[in-house]
This record gives C-alpha cells, sequence and structure tokens, in this order.
C-alpha cells in the first residue's frame, strides 16, 4: 500500500471522526440550551407578581424624570405602547477572541429575553477555523450567571459560572441591551433614574441581592448612544482574582419594531488604561416580542 493512500485513509478517517464529534457535541449542547432555556422561562412565569405592573406605558409615569430620559422614552415609545415580557433577539457579527491583539471570529446568535424576572439566554456559534466551531452560552437566569464555550459543543475552554461577580456581570449585560426591550427601562418596572447632565442620566435596577447602576448617554436625537458600567469583571488575572475594568456599550442605527425605535446594532468593549478595546460588534437580524395582554 502506498504512502499516498495510507495518507488518504487516514484524512478520511479523520473527517469521519470530527463529523461525528461535531454531531454528537451539536446534541448534547442543544440539550443543554433546553434545560437552560426551561430555566429562563420558568423563573419568568414564577415572578408573574413580581411588579404591579400596568400593560401598557403610560406617558404620564414620565414626570419628574430626568429631561434626557424624558426625550429618549417620548421618543421611542408612543403612549400606550404594551409592556414587553420577553423578547427574541437573532444576531450576527464579530468577537475580538484576544484580549491584547486583533483575532476577530465571525458569529451567529440567538438570545431570549424574559424582563419579569430578569433574565437572558445567549447561544451562539462562533466559527474559530474553517470546519472548527464553538458553541457559547452566556446568560443570567434566576440570579444565577453563566459562560460556557465548548469546540464542537463537547470540549469545554471556558466554564465560568456562579452569583457574585459573575452574576454581577451577567446581569449588567441584560441592563445595558435594554434598548432592544425598552419598556424594562421605565420607573413602572423598577428602574429608578438619577440625573446627571442634559445628555447623560444614572439608571439603577435591583434582582434580589444584586444592585446596578449604570450610566446612559444620549445622542442629539434623544436615544441611547451608550451605556457604560464602572467596573464589571472582565476575567481572572494572573493572581487569580477577578479584573475589574471599565465597561462600555454602544448603540445605533435605530429602527422601528414593534411600534417603538430599537438600536440594530451594538457593540462592546473593555476601558482599559490603554483606551477603549471593543471585543464584540453585533447587528440584529431578526427581533420578535411578546407583550402583556
Amino acid at each position: 500500500m502506498t504512502v499516498m493512500l495510507w495518507l488518504g485513509i487516514v484524512l478520511g478517517a479523520l473527517v469521519v471522526i470530527a463529523i461525528g464529534l461535531r454531531a454528537v457535541g451539536a446534541a448534547r449542547w442543544a440539550e443543554m440550551i433546553r434545560t437552560h432555556a426551561t430555566q429562563l422561562e420558568s423563573a419568568s412565569v414564577n415572578a408573574q407578581g413580581r411588579l404591579p405592573s400596568p400593560a401598557r406605558f403610560d406617558a404620564r409615569e414620565l414626570d419628574g424624570l430626568p429631561a434626557p430620559v424624558q426625550r429618549y422614552f417620548r421618543a421611542v415609545l408612543a403612549d400606550g405602547q404594551p409592556i414587553i415580557v420577553a423578547a427574541t433577539i437573532e444576531m450576527n457579527g464579530s468577537m475580538n477572541m484576544s484580549a491584547t491583539a486583533e483575532q476577530w471570529k465571525p458569529f451567529t446568535s440567538r438570545q431570549r429575553v424574559v424582563t419579569r424576572k430578569p433574565g437572558f439566554l445567549w447561544d451562539a456559534r462562533v466559527n474559530m477555523f474553517p470546519g472548527l466551531s464553538a458553541h457559547v452560552e452566556d446568560s443570567y437566569i434566576a440570579g444565577h450567571g453563566r459562560l460556557i464555550a465548548k469546540v464542537f459543543g463537547l470540549f469545554s475552554v471556558a466554564d465560568s459560572q456562579g452569583q457574585g461577580e459573575i452574576a454581577r456581570g451577567e446581569f449588567m449585560r441584560y441592563f445595558a441591551e435594554s434598548p432592544w426591550y425598552p419598556t424594562a427601562l421605565l420607573p413602572s418596572q423598577g428602574v429608578r433614574w438619577d440625573g446627571v447632565d442634559d445628555a447623560c442620566a444614572n439608571a439603577t435596577i435591583a434582582d434580589g441581592p444584586i444592585t446596578l447602576t449604570l450610566l446612559f448617554r444620549f445622542n442629539n436625537a434623544g436615544l441611547i448612544a451608550s451605556v457604560r458600567a464602572a467596573a464589571r469583571g472582565a476575567g481572572a488575572g494572573k493572581d487569580g482574582f477577578m479584573v475589574m475594568l471599565p465597561w462600555d456599550c454602544a448603540l445605533s442605527d435605530y429602527q422601528p419594531q414593534g411600534g417603538m425605535l430599537i438600536p440594530m446594532t451594538g457593540e462592546a468593549a473593555w476601558v482599559r488604561p490603554q483606551g477603549r478595546k471593543v471585543y464584540f460588534v453585533g447587528r440584529v437580524n431578526k427581533l420578535s416580542y411578546e407583550f402583556l395582554p
């Protein structure tokens, strides 16, 4: 048997193994996502009475809010807009896999968000190399934060989950992305607004033991241009402790969706001593809502 024939057999076997691993991994990943999705929806159902919420937005609740916050809600919501209880966001974009270099990889994702008990489940597939993909879950479910990444859906390359700073960081993501489900930012939904100046305001939200305050910046059209946290856990440093860095999200390209104005592009960045470093850029492809009856 020639060397070339042996090489062909080996390569063929490797291809078969890779296909098998991908199929098994995809099945196991899908099962895990179904389990976590059930937990997300159950937490939402169990929290239906969390707030004595009106079914629709009443513009009178804006009275007394800081001026830029009033302008924002009047720009994106019409009086009588139904209150969002859940959203499904399909997106594609790219992620920088390196904290110091430029290693951008494309992704596609589907995200489920619930607002009665604040939570989300982001299920993404990142194309690492041709023929090699990683599945990623980023979630905040019933006060539990989770970031899991597995090559082929089988081999873990990241697994951080629990409460404390992990949960706090994931809750920050939920809050910073709320312009995609803007009725969740209303005072009637548990958010307190405090004015900073004519273009900025602080918003505070609580879920169980976690209370967050983020800085919202508004553009000349009255729309939210960015959301910043003074500190968010950016992973473990050399000493094993969580590295805390300012975290900034930019939002743009607002378009009508579900009777509201919603940003269709977003990016996330860490603000390091060397400057702002973007690590995520995404574009919404499809957006659907469920409202209070």
